[in-house]
């Protein structure tokens, strides 16, 4: 086949007659980080009654395999196969039917699916180790719509008229790592205070645990968590809190009885004045009995941006948003912490560009471990970026990841047993990927 296109000087001949080429090369560093962190040899010993005598796939490897594949940007059991037929990059890679085994397992015994959760919290402490640790542990949680687009089990009418899943999801907001999440109905509620507590319980077992006996932990949600059930088990836990506020008439009532001496101009993520808004505290003229000692309310005015329609809370032409906590501090820097909430809705995004777009299986508790499986890709995403590269690609998302470097074609080329992949020079990023693979190699080995 002849190809000629204006602006090209030549005409390109195209042939599938090519040999050591490889695509997706890059994939293969998030591969290598599943390895070198430990995270491979934690899910072998997890699964290891699941392997049947005769199987040669390891149903740890088989597991890091679609993870791999999720973080590549496959959405569906047959992706496998951009995995499977390169074998210089990955290795043996199991078949759909092998792979669909594995998840079944997995999906048949809550003890199975459990194990996987604590191989991925060990894999996650020594990535800290190896210096992916926050400063600061602040987890959001926040829910998602699936849409469903066939009769699966547990499918149901979305509040917002869809029909599909409400998943419950909880992320680390400094370095995104997807800590936890709850598979629900399409008709779960969004206030449902024991799905909040479950998912909490989940966030702590996934932090080391020198972490949760000494590091200040802070949970950040919506207003569908303001409840008091949640706000006594983080109280009792020794977990801050910053949540959402409903506006009732009493809060209402207590920020329109404020002078204008108590507003204080608002800042912004960049510590500069956020125009046209300002903060004020109203814990004093609220009732807060029943809710943790040391509770209180801060709230924020502004005004809507142009085009925005005004609410029935709304009043003289502002728009007014509160926020429950029991965390000490200016309560401007505290509204600002609050704020940064919507971090959680760039993770999400993320989050259904690694798999969580469509649930791919009839059964519920398939689809819980799909789910899990695209927490264990996200988070193999955060290390790799956080432990192997600078710059914007630290901290791009995942297709902007997937289109500069792990989708990068390259060749082997082999000497004297040693293979050597060799990357297009003129790629911008390949001199990136390069240094990615040399830090990974050089990172300290799992404790074991």
């Amino acid at each position: 086949m002849k190809v000629q296109r204006a602006g090209r000087r030549f005409t390109v001949e195209v042939a599938a007659d090519g040999e050591g080429l490889v695509s997706h090369a890059g994939a293969a560093l998030v591969a290598e980080a599943a390895d070198q962190l430990g995270l491979t040899q934690a899910l072998s010993r997890a699964l290891a009654g699941v392997r049947q005598r005769r199987s040669k796939h390891d149903p740890g490897r088989v597991v890091r395999d679609l993870a791999v594949m999720l973080a590549d940007g496959g959405d569906c059991l047959a992706d496998l196969r951009a995995v499977r037929d390169q074998q210089s990059l990955f290795g043996e890679v199991a078949s759909d039917a092998t792979a669909f085994r594995v998840i079944d397992a997995i999906a048949g015994d809550p003890a199975l699916l459990d194990a996987v959760r604590a191989a991925r919290a060990r894999a996650r402490e020594h990535a800290w180790n190896a210096g992916a640790k926050p400063a600061r542990i602040i987890v959001d949680i926040d829910a998602t719509l699936i849409t469903s687009h066939s009769d699966k089990d547990g499918a149901a009418g979305t509040f917002k008229r869809g029909f599909g899943f409400h998943p419950l999801l909880a992320y680390l907001d400094e370095t995104r790592e997807a800590l936890a999440g709850v598979l629900r109905p399409g008709n779960a509620g969004a206030n449902t205070a024991a799905d909040h507590v479950e998912i909490v319980a989940l966030v702590l077992e996934q932090l080391p645990r020198a972490v949760v006996e000494t590091a200040q932990l802070v949970v950040r949600t919506d207003s569908a968590a303001a409840t008091h059930e949640l706000t006594d088990e983080l109280r009792a836990a020794r977990i801050n809190f910053l949540i959402g506020f409903d506006l009732t008439e009493p809060v209402r009532q207590a920020i329109l009885t404020l002078p204008e001496s108590a507003w204080r101009p608002a800042i912004g993520q960049d510590g500069d004045e956020r125009q046209g808004a300002s903060v004020a505290e109203i814990g004093d003229q609220l009732n807060l009995t029943g809710w943790p000692e040391g509770a209180r309310v801060i709230v924020r005015r502004e005004r809507p941006h142009p085009g925005a329609q005004l609410r029935f809370t709304d009043h003289d032409g502002h728009r007014f948003l509160a926020t429950l906590t029991d965390l000490d501090g200016d309560p401007v820097e505290v509204e600002r912490l609050h704020r940064a909430r919507a971090n959680a809705e760039d993770r999400i995004r993320a989050a259904k560009q690694t798999g969580l777009e469509n649930l791919p299986f009839r059964d519920f508790d398939h689809n819980q471990v799909w789910l899990e499986l695209s927490l264990i890709a996200q988070d193999l995403t955060a290390w790799t970026q956080l432990l192997c590269l600078d710059g914007a690609l630290a901290v791009c998302e995942p297709k902007t990841l997937r289109y500069r470097l792990l989708h990068l074609a390259g060749r082997f080329a082999f000497h004297a047993r040693r293979a050597t992949l060799r990357l297009q020079r003129s790629w911008p990023w390949a001199d990136d990927l390069a240094a990615a693979f040399t830090r990974l190699a050089a990172l300290p080995p799992p404790a074991r």
